[in-house]
């Protein structure tokens, strides 16, 4: 999926690993990450609210984020998702 965002601003051909950072690496915005959401609500439901993950970081933290950290919140919402 982030691929597909990535793809869209013409950057598909970077390198993304787990300490890959939205902002600083990918240099993505606010509205990249809407887009983002957008295609991971398409693909999982509600079972992964990016909206509220990111309504819980504070300022700086959303402006570091890691793609493993939301790959470990998108992991742990599908695992709740599996025991409900």
């Amino acid at each position: 999926m982030l691929h597909v965002v990535l793809d869209e601003q013409g950057l598909d051909d970077i390198e993304i690993t787990m300490d890959t950072r939205f902002h600083d690496d990918l240099d993505l915005e606010s509205i990249d990450l809407v887009t983002l959401g957008g295609h991971l609500t398409a693909c999982y439901g509600e079972r992964v609210n990016f909206a509220e993950f990111l309504a819980g970081l504070e300022l700086e933290e959303i402006i570091y984020l890691r793609v493993g950290r939301l790959a470990a919140y998108v992991a742990g919402c599908l695992r709740d998702a599996g025991e409900g």
